[in-house]
Order: structure tokens, then C-alpha cells, then sequence
């Protein structure tokens, strides 16, 4: 300004400049001591917010303005939340075999849709693994850990119950209830592991088809349309459709098989 020989007030106005910005100078601020102690707090207390960690600060004699305490809290990144580990359960790897007796081993999965007003319903799919067979689905616009087990309770009426039950980690099948049943019937529950699908690869082929041929191929209007369509399915599915990993037989054709083989033993 003064090369122009034009005067502070006269230059500030033109350039509609406040003069105390213009004098402003930064100052050196000396926040090594705010940025120690407060890494020392968050590391003691990884869940304290900032305001806990002013109080702390403030219990422990220092006299800093919180104003410069949070522009140090936010230079550290300390004020950006930090996604917790997500706590995955330890579950032993078990191979996915076939068995070759019928009523040795079952899975269960459980499938989500919706009617046409848009209200979710679920499906409880239970699956013979020897033979593929749809031993039954359970279509409910809520399935709690009891009424999953008085279904299978229904399936083992006429059928008996399995010696393994394979099942994922969901929180009714981890629930105490499952597992008083599984105890009370000599059930092993075989869980997989967290976010390994293919392990209950016969389910979720199921599943698959499940989808296709009725989830998605009708609009439901309430919880008996869905039984209903489900029940004629599943029929159908059991004693025509022929399955490739049964040698084109219907899981019903395989089971007769299998039970006139074990006869011609005697």
C-alpha cells in the first residue's frame, strides 16, 4: 500500500477488507501438550466423547479454553467415530457330505419376502440332505427360536428326528431354545462358519429354486395364500421334478431306492 502511496483505511474500504484481517498474523500455538494429553485420555477411554474428555481435562487442573481443546480434537481425528470390530463367532469348518442314509442329516435356512401390501414375511426351509427331499417350509410373518422347533417337532412326527441339524448363525438358531431342543431329542447342530454360505450348499441350492419358482413368480395376499401355493409346490417338487445330483430321479424315486437296497440286505 504504501508503493501506491494509499493510505490502510483507504485500501481496506475499496476492497471491502475488515483492517483488524488484515493485521491478523497467525500465532504460533504451541498444542503439544493439549495433543498428548489428549491422545492419552482416548487411548484410556476409547469410548469418551468430547465432552467427557473436556470435564476430564478439567478435573485433571488444566485450564485450556475448550474452544482450542476441540480445534485440537478435530485436528487429531478424533471427532470421526471408528466402526467397532465386528465380533464373528468361532466355528469349527465342517465338509458338506451327502449323506447316504436317509433322515442322517437335515438343513435348515430361512428366506425373506413380501406380500403385495409390502409387509415381510419369512420362510423356514427344512431339506433332507440324502435325498434333496423338502421335508417341509414354515411361512410366518415372524419365526421365533420356538416356533422353528415346534415345526421340526411337527416334521419328526411322521419322519423322526435327524442325528445332525445343519444350521448358520442366526439369532434363533443360536438361541437357547434351539439348543434345549437339539439336547432334548439327541440332535447335533452343526453350525457353519460366519459368512461361509457353501457350507449349507443343498439349503441354499434349495433356496435358490424356492425363489424362483414361487417367491418370485407370485403375488401373495396373506400368510395362507403363501402356505397354500407353497404346500401344492412342494409336492410337485418332492414326487416330478427330477434333480441331476439324483441321477434325474425325484427326491421320492431316491428315497424308495434307497429304502429297497437297505431291504435287500435282509
Amino acid at each position: 500500500m504504501n508503493k501506491y502511496e494509499v493510505s490502510e483505511y483507504r485500501a481496506c474500504r475499496l476492497l471491502n477488507l475488515s483492517r483488524s484481517v488484515y493485521r491478523y498474523e497467525k500465532k504460533d500455538c504451541h498444542d503439544e501438550e493439549v495433543k498428548d494429553l489428549l491422545n492419552s485420555l482416548t487411548e484410556k477411554h476409547p469410548r469418551y466423547g468430547f465432552y467427557k474428555l473436556y470435564c476430564k481435562i478439567r478435573q485433571m487442573g488444566h485450564l485450556w479454553n475448550h474452544k482450542r481443546i476441540y480445534r485440537v480434537y478435530r485436528t487429531l481425528g478424533l471427532n470421526l467415530r471408528k466402526k467397532p470390530k465386528k465380533r464373528k463367532l468361532v466355528r469349527e469348518k465342517h465338509s458338506l457330505e451327502a449323506p447316504l442314509v436317509l433322515n442322517k442329516s437335515w438343513s435348515l435356512d430361512y428366506m425373506t419376502d413380501a406380500f403385495d401390501n409390502g409387509k415381510r414375511f419369512r420362510t423356514a426351509n427344512v431339506l433332507d440332505d440324502c435325498n434333496r427331499e423338502a421335508l417341509g417350509i414354515k411361512a410366518s410373518v415372524s419365526l421365533p427360536a420356538v416356533r422353528v422347533t415346534d415345526f421340526l417337532d411337527e416334521i419328526a412326527y411322521s419322519r423322526g428326528y435327524p442325528l445332525k441339524l445343519r444350521l448358520d448363525n442366526g439369532p434363533e438358531n443360536i438361541s437357547r431354545e434351539m439348543r434345549r431342543w437339539a439336547k432334548k431329542h439327541k440332535v447335533e447342530i452343526i453350525y457353519i462358519q460366519p459368512g461361509k454360505p457353501a457350507q449349507n450348499a443343498y439349503i441354499e441350492r434349495f433356496n435358490r429354486t424356492y425363489r424362483e419358482e414361487v417367491l418370485d413368480m407370485y403375488l401373495f395376499k396373506d400368510i395362507d395364500h403363501v402356505q397354500h401355493i407353497t404346500d401344492v409346490w412342494i409336492a410337485e417338487y418332492n414326487q416330478e421334478r427330477p434333480h441331476e445330483s439324483l441321477g434325474d430321479l425325484t427326491p421320492k424315486q431316491f428315497a424308495n431306492k434307497q429304502n429297497s437296497s437297505i431291504y435287500s440286505l435282509y
